[in-house]
């Protein structure tokens, strides 16, 4: 019985992947779903190793690769991730596995079909790859200068127009649906989920503040300090759902806001 340990910020996305996996085979146990390092860290110190990893890149308090200078991981990783194709390359030489958000039922097969091979059939007992190796091989590509949407096609009853980004406030997930919100308060929901949006949009303008939120920076009207050095945001339009960022993240928001 296969046990399998999911590490994933954006809940909607973490609740698919393990819809898939499942699906992909319901004997597989999904031990727990975590998002961020410090979680992560945190349950990999207190609970017997899992057979399978899968690890986002982009985690709630940083890159996940942080995650191997802070705890001993021994048992094979497929890596989530939402890099374009010429990126992924990287992990293809270092022989580590990975998926392509957004993920489909095919990739998920495919994978667990290569870790069947790989280790379960040759007890290979790990990856043994290099972190530092991979990180390198990541920046050396040739990565051309990314060009951030401008606008969305969007949907609401009969009506189908094109929003620019300048009209956008922000993004917010509610009911596993994403919603973009307007600067004149229209709330229309989007066919994306919050970590292809982060990709999709100018990281000058938009931060994903937490699970739920990716804000603009001039949809912020206060901050304030909150407990456990957190920061509460208010925003324009308001919204009436409390907008908190964590201790790990708020060093982060600071920064962007400082930009």
């Amino acid at each position: 019985m296969l046990k399998v340990l999911i590490v994933e910020d954006e809940e909607i996305a973490a609740e698919k992947l393990e819809w898939l996996i499942l699906r992909h085979d319901a004997n597989i146990v999904v031990l727990d779903k975590l998002d961020s390092i410090k979680s992560t860290v945190r349950w990999l110190e207190n609970n017997p190793a899992p057979d399978l990893i899968f690890l986002d890149i982009h985690l709630s308090d940083g890159l996940s690769f942080e995650l191997f200078k802070k705890v001993k991981i021994d048992v094979p990783i497929i890596f989530t991730t939402a890099y374009n194709e010429f990126a992924v390359k990287a992990f293809e030489v270092n022989s580590v596995d990975y998926l392509l958000k957004p993920i489909k039922a095919d990739d998920i097969a495919r994978s667990l079909y290569k870790y069947e091979q790989l280790y379960q059939q040759k007890n290979t007992p790990s990856l043994g790859f290099d972190v530092n190796t991979l990180l390198e091989a990541i920046r050396q590509q040739q990565i051309p200068t990314k060009a951030y949407k401008s606008r969305f096609l969007v949907k609401l009853g009969q009506r189908i127009w094109s929003v620019p980004v300048e009209e956008i406030a922000y993004f917010f997930a509610e009911d596993k649906l994403i919603f973009m919100v307007c600067t004149d308060k229209q709330k229309i929901p989007v066919d994306y989920t919050l970590d292809q949006l982060g990709e999709m949009l100018d990281p000058a303008l938009f931060f994903k503040a937490n699970r739920q939120f990716i804000v603009k920076i001039n949809s912020i009207s206060s901050i304030m300090p909150y407990s456990n050095s957190r920061i509460k945001v208010h925003l324009q339009p308001p919204e009436p759902r409390e907008l908190i960022i964590s201790n790990d993240r708020a060093p982060l928001f600071k920064q962007w806001l400082d930009q």
